[in-house]
């Protein structure tokens, strides 16, 4: 057991941060910026203070021996969450054969949760944890304060741990239990650490920043917890002085360079890169049409019979991008069903499809309705008011106003005139460029492919298709891809390598699906084929989604073969049968959270369960986090001991000239394991019947005049 006394220098120091003189004038406080670790802080150590909601940022440092990358997110505005890749320039990530001269990376993730906001008294107080999800290597938790002095911010703070190596006093939670005297080292497994949590010497961190009449400069002066005598893998520092310096420059908005002297030797230098998904507008959909004016005079059928029906359709698709399947009556409604194939947001494809309605319907139809289709199942019925809606247009009515003539329903089967059919459209295809990539590992940091791809889909009824895509591979370096990790668990998944590299031409799927609407609230899907690149079988889902409710529950249960690794129609002699039962839940009205817990057999024959967690912007952007624990213990499922990610989720309709409901997801999962691998299946029924989300369309009512 150590004990040490904190010497006067220190205690002055760490005094100092904290008792800033009132009497500086008033001046913009410093803003939080991106420390050497990507999260906001100083240089080396953390502060309380978070980025703004919604914000997303890349950091590049460097400070010898550690290059870092690091990844940060802010899904909450009390919540900061990391990852990250350390090189480590004086150690070797494997043997020459495999990883050549390729430097150790180091993975890991960090958490960052406010527990109390700043007041005009009270500093802001935050707790976090270093390296929780990743190797352990660089873990460590703390407690850190912050409070605003005019142009300075000072903090200070308490760890155990990477941060708190210098151990200035011993763990007071001694008193607990004689193990908190003693930090075991890491085992680099990837576990959550939480044997070695708050164990071992407490050290003090802490210091400041200067927001600089020039508004770009923000000048740091920090105390450093860590001594880097206990440096991982024996790769110990010479610190000349605990006291390190830095300065923020922003380039702009979304830019800022670092330059740094730490360890009273070594310079640092970094960069970050960020933006605010949060607050991302779309780009100016210069290729979409304008939406249908409003007619100067009455429409000119008077009845029904007057209508081009064939022709309304193709207005609605090619201006609201509704594709129709039919059109009907009840009394003076009349309904549209069809799906929705450009517009994002739901409101703007309702607006649309209501102006090209208004524009072409006999006065004594009062009420437009929308009946929105997924694969041919009846997902919601939009229904909206046309006097009013005109009166919206006419800037007549308030938007507050036309919501409460506005109305969601489930469809039901409810008699209907039928007043117009659309033939079957039994074929579409297009051509696509592919692309994936492997980070991380150790016969190379990055490897990809890209490749040419080509979907199709054959629809036998609207509701039943044939699906299958087919690649060819563009260009890749996976001639360096050589190391297939160990594992003692069926390979269910770490035969990856042999999957992208035995052809070039693969069948990426074929698949037959069969979705149905079996209730107003209920939904269900058969399936079979080639599922994914590794995997054929037979399958079906199961949905309970009742309208406006923030819950969902659902099953589903496959039996599945292992394919060969041409990816062609042969198979590998491994089956199983795999499937969950899940219950989604959306939490909260200011910050909206989608939760799914997901239990039963994994592709590996093992039992467990997964945990999402994912923050759901009004503007579609999704933001989160999953792990998985089954009964495979931690030594078998090997290196990362459980299977965990972040993803975020962001509607292309942002980055493009032309409105689009795709999406692209990026997911970072530290490791390819076998335990815990799910089954990747298309049109899962979850996200098919996305828009029985209770509040998105009204969330974005706004875009109903677009």
């Amino acid at each position: 057991m150590r004990h040490r006394s904190i010497p006067l220098a220190r205690a002055s120091v760490a005094l100092l941060s904290l008792s800033v003189s009132a009497v500086l004038h008033a001046q913009t406080a410093p803003a939080p910026t991106a420390s050497d670790w990507g999260g906001v802080g100083l240089l080396q150590t953390p502060t309380a203070r978070m980025a703004d909601d919604g914000e997303v940022s890349f950091t590049a440092s460097h400070t010898s021996p550690y290059s870092r990358y690091n990844v940060v997110m802010q899904p909450l505005p009390w919540v900061e969450g990391a990852f990250r890749y350390v090189s480590v320039a004086n150690r070797r990530y494997g043997p020459e054969w495999l990883s050549g001269k390729q430097n150790y990376k180091d993975k890991s993730i960090d958490l960052k949760v406010r527990l109390w906001q700043e007041s005009r008294w009270a500093p802001q107080v935050s707790a976090g944890f270093r390296d929780i999800g990743g190797t352990g290597l660089f873990s460590s938790e703390y407690l850190v304060a912050s409070k605003r002095f005019g142009p300075i911010d000072a903090s200070l703070g308490l760890a155990t741990g990477y941060i708190g190596n210098r151990g200035d006093f011993s763990n007071p939670l001694r008193v607990i239990s004689d193990r908190f005297e003693e930090r075991p080292r890491a085992q680099g497994t990837g576990n959550f650490n939480s044997k070695g949590m708050f164990r071992g010497p407490v050290g003090i961190f802490g210091g400041i920043a200067y927001q600089t009449p020039w508004e770009p400069l923000q000048l740091k002066l920090e105390y450093d917890g860590n001594d880097y005598k206990r440096e991982p893998q024996n790769n110990n520092q010479t610190q000349k002085s605990p006291i390190n310096l830095g300065a923020s420059y922003a380039v702009n908005p979304n830019v800022q360079l670092h330059l740094g002297w730490e360890r009273g030797d070594t310079a640092m230098f970094g960069i970050t890169l960020r933006g605010n998904v949060a607050r991302a507008k779309s780009t100016p959909k210069l290729l979409d049409p304008p939406p249908v004016a409003r007619a100067s005079a009455a429409p000119s059928a008077q009845s029904m019979g007057d209508i081009d029906w064939p022709a309304l359709s193709r207005t609605l698709e090619e201006n609201a991008g509704l594709r129709v399947t039919g059109i009907s009556r009840r009394g003076s409604e009349v309904i549209v069903s069809g799906e929705q194939r450009r517009f994002y947001y739901p409101a703007q494809g309702v607006g649309r499809a209501a102006r090209i309605l208004d524009s072409e319907l006999p006065s004594d139809t009062t009420w437009f309705t929308i009946e929105n289709t997924r694969l041919g199942v009846p997902v919601v019925e939009s229904s909206i008011e046309r006097s009013t809606f005109n009166s919206y247009l006419d800037n007549r009515t308030p938007l507050s106003e036309l919501a409460g003539h506005i109305e969601q329903a489930a469809p039901a089967q409810q008699r209907r005139e039928s007043l117009y059919v659309a033939p079957l459209r039994r074929y579409d295809g297009a051509f696509n460029i592919g692309y994936q990539q492997q980070l991380g590992g150790p016969d190379g940091f990055f490897l990809f492919q890209v490749a040419g791809t080509y979907s199709v889909n054959f629809h036998f009824t609207r509701n039943t298709w044939l699906s299958g895509t087919a690649s060819y591979n563009a260009y890749n370096n996976y001639d360096r891809f050589r190391y297939d990790a160990p594992s003692n668990l069926p390979r269910v998944r770490t035969n990856i390598r042999k999957y992208l590299t035995t052809e070039d031409l693969t069948l990426t799927n074929l698949q037959f699906t069969s979705n149905h609407q079996l209730g107003k609230d209920l939904y269900g899907s058969a399936y079979a084929g080639l599922f994914e690149a590794m995997y054929g079988g037979v399958g079906g889902e199961i949905l309970y989604r009742p309208l406006n409710e923030r819950w969902a529950v659902g099953a589903e249960l496959n039996w599945v073969k292992q394919r060969d690794f041409d990816q062609r129609f042969s198979f590998r002699d491994y089956s199983t049968t795999t499937g969950h039962a899940s219950f989604y839940y959306q939490w909260g009205d200011e910050h909206k959270i989608t939760s799914m817990i997901s239990a039963g057999r994994y592709l590996a024959k093992d039992w467990g369960a997964t945990i999402s967690v994912a923050r759901a912007f009004d503007n579609g952007v999704n933001m989160g986090a999953y792990a998985t624990k089954t009964d495979v213990s931690s030594k078998d499922f090997g290196e990362g001991s459980f299977d965990k990610g972040i993803f975020i989720s962001i509607p292309f309709d942002f980055l493009l000239p032309r409105s689009t409901r795709a999406r692209a997801t990026f997911a970072w999962n530290p490791l390819y394991r076998d335990g815990g691998a799910r089954l990747s299946r298309s049109y899962a029924l979850y996200q098919l019947t996305s828009e029985r989300d209770p509040d998105f369309f009204f969330d974005n009512l706004d875009r109903i005049d677009d």
